[in-house]
């Protein structure tokens, strides 16, 4: 059989190996290190507001919902089309967890639906928004309803590094935001995530309590319980050389969801582009379409798998999902929807054209 083809495997060579030799080099094994401080620096710098780079995107909500106080008396309010870590740390520290539909233009949570939440909602609540397969949320609409209703927004960036909005760089709204630098993100550091905020305070307090909050003393002193989830100085060393490419990441990205979109203009098979508000500022993280029907996609799913090409569905709306039933969601349909006839399909910085030939032509039959 072919080789596989996976859906977003990282891209990385020659510049990830040289930093990884300087991080050994250096002596600094253990997790924190000068490459650590230069990712930090470099992160600021991509996103407008400070920055620390941790274990994961979901190590850093969970900073992040300690520094809320987020807890049994807390309501979340969080999209629905998005991955369960977005709400994860939120539902281990006992809040109450509400979710909100998506807005056909975007995928992203709909704004209205959000307001008519957060009417209803007890206090205090926080409201977790995601951005999606490269696009960010409309952030100014976010703030504003947050505003008016006292609510504090936190943006889970995961998938949307790089990007903007409007030329506001992902995750420069709200609170707080977070990154994920997860295997298939578009930057990655194998695993990894940050904290970011405008708030210099926010961020200081993420780093010390992902230290084991442990305060400035000759023994381990604590007034605070705190966790280990600061990323390792050896990961930080890919995640400075894979920011020195994000350009180019972002390029590839971009050319992919072109050759998709034509292969779908020239095909029988009438697939259209998963909606997008701000194409400009999407980094196409991954090309996602929507299909006439649930039985479509699954007909070009089947034969992508046929030919050891990796595909997945767009994300289960976490309505759906059995650890959330009876939880309350303000609509739902439009997730739903997409959820039954969106495919996400290979869209790895390193794809050949070779691939995309063989891609093409499975989806051809």
């Amino acid at each position: 059989m072919a080789k596989r083809i996976y859906l977003s495997p990282p891209w990385t060579g020659v510049r990830e190996r040289a930093l990884v030799s300087k991080a050994f080099d250096s002596g600094y094994i253990a997790p924190c290190g000068p490459m650590v401080d230069m990712f930090d620096s470099r992160l600021q710098a991509l996103s407008g507001q400070h920055a620390a780079a941790v274990a994961s995107g979901t190590a850093a909500l969970d900073l992040i919902m300690a520094e809320l106080g987020v807890g049994p008396r807390t309501t979340v309010i969080a999209s629905t089309l998005t991955f369960i870590a977005t709400v994860g740390p939120a539902v281990h520290r006992g809040a109450k967890t509400v979710f909100v539909d998506s807005d056909p233009d975007t995928g992203t949570v709909s704004i209205p639906l959000l307001e008519k939440a957060l009417s209803n909602v007890r206090k205090p609540a926080v409201v977790i928004a995601a951005d999606l397969y490269g696009q960010c949320c409309n952030y100014d609409a976010l703030e504003a309803a947050c505003a008016r209703c006292g609510a504090r927004l936190v943006l889970d960036a995961a998938e949307s590094v790089g990007g903007s909005w409007k030329g506001t760089p992902a995750g420069l709204a709200g609170t707080a935001a977070i990154y994920s630098f997860n295997g298939n993100k578009i930057v990655t550091t194998s695993g990894g995530g940050a904290v970011l905020s405008r708030d210099p305070e926010i961020v200081k307090r993420a780093r010390w309590r992902a230290q084991q909050a442990r305060e400035p003393a000759a023994w381990y002193e604590h007034r605070e319980t705190g966790y280990n989830y600061r990323m390792s100085n050896l990961l930080a060393a890919v995640g400075c050389a894979q920011l020195d490419r994000l350009e180019e990441i972002k390029r590839r990205k971009k050319r992919i969801f072109k050759f998709y979109c034509r292969l779908f203009g020239q095909s029988h098979i009438p697939a259209l582009p998963f909606p997008c508000a701000d194409p400009e500022g999407s980094t196409r993280w991954l090309s996602v379409f929507l299909f006439p029907s649930e039985s479509v996609r699954d007909k070009v799913a089947a034969r992508l798998a046929a030919a050891n090409i990796e595909c997945r569905p767009v994300w289960k709306p976490l309505h759906m999902q059995p650890t959330f039933a009876g939880c309350t969601v303000y609509g739902g349909q439009v997730a739903e929807d997409m959820f039954r006839r969106g495919l996400c399909l290979p869209s790895g910085a390193g794809l050949t054209q070779t691939s995309l030939s063989r891609i093409a032509k499975a989806i051809a039959g």
